[in-house]
């Protein structure tokens, strides 16, 4: 897989962690052997900065030819136009096959290319007005933290550049690897504006005894259950209103929102790991049936169980990036 992040002079390089920062966590955990990654400037004798700091940009638009995935993780100014050449290398990518990312600012760049034309999007939820405004024939939706709209995807600020890895890394390699992945890296719980954390992300740092996330591991063992969130509050000996208020400063989303998506990712790992029914995996999850699980697993991975053990399951391959059906379907980490 070859994978080119596009940069433009003067970039931070605390940048790049956002842009590949999870591909690299992969292959140090033995996964996508092969990755080749390559920094592209998007302008010439572009620079990275950072720290005192300048290091130039060792490749030119040239290297993005060939390239599975284009990631351009930011723009220095939303209101100027970013070079022809540019856009017109991620235009000849994108008709290549090639998928095209932009994080944050960087969807301006996307947008100016004309790819994000009546399409769904998002960015920063700062600049969410102003991508509207610019670029009217975008379908802008600011309350999500990434759009993966098959062959173009964005993400809002910062950390959502992490969190559409880890959904690309799952679409890869499958939940458990993102899981694992996931656990080794520290992310900002809380989002700003509407753009909250409702796909799986890290525990925070939190001070031994906290009653609420004592609550939230003890939840994770008790999915095959059914757990009203009083029972939580219960649990932690707070009033249902303090505990819903302190569980959002944790999470940025509601607890039954937070348990659904947990009930949700134990049954990708099920329909991974095992041959159970659906019928019994949704029980073992703390839905009813298959049919109750089907609605939550279709519209945080964009397709069915069935459809997802097919592609994930123990007895098939693990699909590339640019061939896997999941990663051309819809999905939209929403709450």
């Amino acid at each position: 897989m070859k994978l080119v992040v596009v940069v433009f002079d003067g970039v931070p390089m605390s940048i790049l962690s956002f842009a590949f920062g999870v591909f690299d966590m992969a292959v140090q955990h033995g996964e996508l052997p092969g990755l080749e990654v390559r920094v592209v400037g998007g302008e010439p004798d572009a620079e990275l900065t950072g720290g005192g700091l300048a290091c130039p940009v060792p490749y030119d638009l040239a290297a993005i030819r060939g390239a599975d995935l284009v990631i351009v993780p930011n723009w220095r100014a939303v209101g100027e136009n970013p070079p022809e050449p540019v856009l017109e290398a991620l235009r000849a990518a994108h008709a290549r096959g090639a998928r095209v990312a932009g994080l944050c600012s960087g969807v301006f760049v996307l947008a100016a290319a004309g790819l994000l034309d009546d399409r769904p999007a998002t960015t920063h939820w700062a600049m969410a007005g102003y991508l509207a405004r610019l670029h009217p024939k975008v379908k802008v939706d600011e309350s999500v933290l990434y759009v993966d709209d098959g062959d173009v995807l964005t993400a809002g600020g910062g950390a959502a550049g992490m969190d559409l890895g880890l959904h690309l890394i799952r679409t890869m390699c499958g939940a458990e690897v993102a899981n694992r992945l996931a656990k080794g890296m520290v992310v900002a719980p809380q989002r700003p504006g509407g753009q909250a954390q409702y796909i799986e992300s890290p525990m925070p740092d939190l001070k031994d005894g906290d009653p609420v996330a004592e609550t939230m591991t003890w939840a994770l063992t008790q999915l095959d259950n059914t757990l009203p969130v009083d029972t939580l509050a219960q649990r932690a000996h707070m009033s249902r209103r303090n505990y819903d208020r302190r569980f959002r400063e944790i999470t940025g989303a509601a607890p039954g929102t937070w348990l659904t998506h947990q009930r949700v990712i134990r049954a990708q790992q099920l329909l991974e790991a095992t041959e159970m029914p659906v019928d019994e995996i949704a029980r073992h999850c703390g839905f009813s049936s298959a049919a109750a699980l089907r609605p939550h697993f279709r519209r945080l991975l964009g397709v069915a169980p069935a459809a997802y053990r097919e592609t994930f399951g123990s007895s098939g391959n693990r699909p590339s990036l640019a061939r896997s059906p999941l990663t051309h379907a819809p999905a939209r980490a929403a709450g």
